[in-house]
């Protein structure tokens, strides 16, 4: 687009180029997405988050009538193309990002057991195993570990289980890995490798802590899709119903990435540390008092 110059002192006029105004509408739109999206991803507690997290959460805030309509399962797709979002986000910087995972430097994956070797000396009644490794990042970040008392490890890195990460889970005498993985055949085959790795050793469950196609469908979490009919990997598992397993053959998946971080965050600190034992109250109190033996109460 070009302007005219009004007409010169010596007859005619002259072109220039047209004065920058920015980035058009849709630009600007889109920063203000990312800019809310990063706050709902933080949460009230500050919650780190990779940048997948990050686009998933932008398409929540472009599309608010998915989160309207939560009592209506379904798996939509994306309202935003990825290569869009990741265009924005380097336009704006990523370093403006609050709360934002830097990416992670390529390096070669050190044995689960080297850092800190002590650890497998003692039982170890708890795992989690991620399949995506940038959210076994994320939770390491967030201190999830820490939390729910569990060694956090990609299946990357971690598999087959190390010698005495086994057997430090089998010392515990009833230890759980749980596993974490995306509605997809490979992410729904990775509970059984991980059984496959372990072998005969008795004592240890391998949980499934999600997702499959019906977590997804129920958290309305935006689904890609890949080439289609895609191959199973393995028998599926018994649990996993019949429309289940026709929605992955069409090649639809969901990434563990598409769940809201608080959610995850609360999710997994759920499900690996157990139930909590419950709170004290004034009534609780008085109702133990009842039984205490010195001072109780009749029973009349």
């Amino acid at each position: 687009m070009t302007t005219r110059r009004p007409q010169a002192p010596g007859g005619g006029t002259s072109i220039a180029p047209a004065p920058r105004t920015g980035r058009g509408p849709g630009a600007r739109l889109l920063d203000l997405a990312i800019t809310g999206a990063a706050a709902r991803a933080a949460g009230p507690g500050g919650i780190r988050f990779t940048e997948r997290q990050l686009y998933y959460e932008t398409c929540r805030v472009l599309s608010p009538a998915e989160t309207l309509l939560t009592r209506i399962p379904r798996t939509p797709a994306p309202p935003l193309r990825l290569r869009t979002f990741t265009r924005a986000l380097e336009a704006r910087g990523r370093e403006t990002v609050e709360g934002l995972l830097p990416p992670a430097r390529p390096r070669p994956p050190a044995a689960p057991d080297s850092s800190e070797p002590d650890v497998y000396a003692y039982g170890l009644p708890r795992l989690l195993v991620c399949q995506d490794r940038s959210i076994a990042r994320m939770l390491l970040s967030n201190h999830v570990h820490l939390e729910a008392g569990c060694p956090v490890l990609a299946a990357i890195d971690a598999l087959p289980l190390a010698p005495r990460l086994v057997a430090a889970l089998e010392r515990a005498e009833g230890a759980t890995v749980h596993v974490l993985h995306d509605a997809s055949p490979e992410g729904i085959e990775l509970p059984a490798r991980i059984r496959a790795t372990l072998g005969r050793v008795p004592g240890i469950r391998v949980a499934s802590i999600g997702l499959v196609p019906r977590h997804a469908a129920a958290l309305r979490l935006p689904t890609g899709r890949g080439p289609a009919p895609a191959p199973p990997l393995g028998p599926w598992p018994p649990a996993l119903r019949p429309q289940e397993g026709m929605w992955l053959a069409r090649g639809r998946f969901a990434q563990v990435a598409a769940v809201s971080p608080p959610r995850l965050v609360r999710t997994v600190l759920r499900l690996t540390r157990g139930p909590r034992p419950p709170r004290n109250s004034m009534w609780s109190e008085l109702r133990g008092l009842r039984t205490t033996g010195f001072l109780t109460w009749p029973a009349s």
